[in-house]
């Protein structure tokens, strides 16, 4: 019964176009009437306790690092520098996409940033060079996504605070399975370009390939300094961010000089005014984790389970197309608070690293991030690439199945996160 109220109220809410947030407190309510508790005080106190979070202030400053890199030149660089490495193979740019994407990752964090730059970047050029641009720009939005996978990762951030793991240890779990998946989307990529006769790019000679690594060095510098810093413990993730921010604007304005003082204030506003839906989504979904503890909903929901407590593969393939089914119709962030305090005592019930269910959790919530109809990086790309979204769903399957044929790989060999995790953490 306590499921059927909490589902029902959720998607109740949301069905009759509740913002996401307001749903999540308007659940919190039915399911302290349920449980004959309601006090509007442990509504406020959770509210403001679910903002009150250390870790959670890398959000606000990825989020602006992001924003800087994209305004300031740091994005442009990074495409420049794949340009001047992969773009003269057949199919070129559509390697330099999926490069790009796995540098720009490196740097942000933020899918949507990611993606918005790229798009704005390369879907003219690709669309120039004979692309079919349903295709170009689905490959850039299931690029975009590896950026909630590759360190520093926002996604990991919220999942760290709201499972109490360790963000450090799935930043580290993250490396490797991000670039499984980059690798995944160059063999999908690799298959669709043999069907399209583009004549590819120029190959830079080895001066214009020097002066561009030396171009954009500064911008290689930062993903450097996070995993190294992470790794020898120099700096928590918290801080990391910060370095990332502090380190972007000294560039951007001071030494690229793409970023005007004058313009500094709005790249601001743009990450505040990200930052404080990202927030309140967190304090509200705080009061909804606290009443599923309360009405053991992960009790209730193990009990549902319990035929797969056996099999942790199988437990996990259950999971994971549950997950699959929720990202079609909810974005990343609320996905990561709700589905979190539920999922996690069932995962530690049945015996399942939490590290590494962490990285299979959000690789799949960020693909969640290009499934149809509520995507958010598929109406990010669409709107910069000016193309529709159903020509857009069309362009992004065959990559949407590679990264999918990733995820269950690492279901089905868990050592490819477990491994590379430990090396890294060593």
């Amino acid at each position: 019964m306590t499921i059927t109220i909490f589902l029902g109220s959720l998607l109740g809410a949301m069905a009759l176009g509740v913002p996401i947030a307001f749903a999540l407190l308007i659940c919190g309510v039915a399911l302290m009437y349920h449980l004959d508790m309601f006090d509007a005080q442990i509504i406020a106190q959770n509210v403001i306790n679910g903002a009150d979070s250390f870790p959670l202030m890398a959000v606000p400053f990825f989020l602006l690092a992001g924003e800087i890199m994209n305004a300031g030149g740091l994005s442009k660089r990074i495409v420049n520098i794949a340009l001047a490495m992969v773009g003269h193979v057949h199919g070129g740019l559509g390697y330099v996409a999926i490069l790009a994407s796995c540098l720009l990752a490196s740097l942000s964090g933020s899918a949507v940033a990611d993606s918005a730059a790229l798009a704005a970047l390369l879907v003219p050029m690709m669309t120039a060079a004979g692309h079919n641009k349903e295709r170009s720009c689905g490959l850039i939005a299931a690029g975009g996504i590896i950026a909630p996978i590759i360190p520093p990762s926002i996604g990991f951030v919220i999942f760290g605070v709201a499972s109490g793991l360790s963000i450090s240890k799935l930043f580290l779990a993250g490396i490797f399975p991000g670039v499984m998946m980059g690798i995944g989307l160059a063999i999908a990529w690799w298959i669709v370009a043999r069907q399209e006769n583009v004549k590819p790019m120029p190959r830079k000679s080895a001066k214009e390939i020097v002066a561009t690594m030396i171009d954009g060095a500064w911008a290689m510098m930062l993903p450097v300094i996070i995993i190294v810093g992470l790794k020898f413990g120099v700096f928590t993730p918290t801080e990391a961010a910060v370095v990332a921010a502090v380190y972007s604007l000294i560039i951007a304005v001071f030494v690229y000089k793409e970023l005007k003082p004058k313009d500094v204030y709005a790249v601001f506003v743009q990450a505040a005014t990200t930052t404080a839906v990202v927030m309140f989504l967190v304090a509200a979904a705080m009061v909804s984790a606290w009443l599923i503890t309360v009405a053991d909903l992960p009790g209730e929901l193990i009990a549902l389970l319990e035929p797969f407590m056996d099999n942790p593969t199988l437990l996990l393939i259950v999971i994971m197309l549950v997950v699959v089914a929720v990202g079609t119709a909810m974005d990343m962030t609320p996905t990561i608070l709700i589905l979190t305090p539920v999922l996690m005592p069932v995962v530690k019930q049945a015996g399942i690293d939490p590290i590494y269910f962490g990285v299979l959790f959000i690789m799949n919530n960020a693909i969640g991030l290009i499934t149809p109809p509520v995507g958010t990086v598929l109406n990010v790309v669409a709107g910069v690439g000016k193309i529709s979204i159903s020509d857009l769903m069309r362009g992004v399957w065959p990559f949407l199945i590679a990264q999918l044929a990733v995820l269950f790989s690492l279901v089905m060999f868990p050592v490819l996160v477990t491994g590379p995790a430990k090396w890294f953490a060593s």
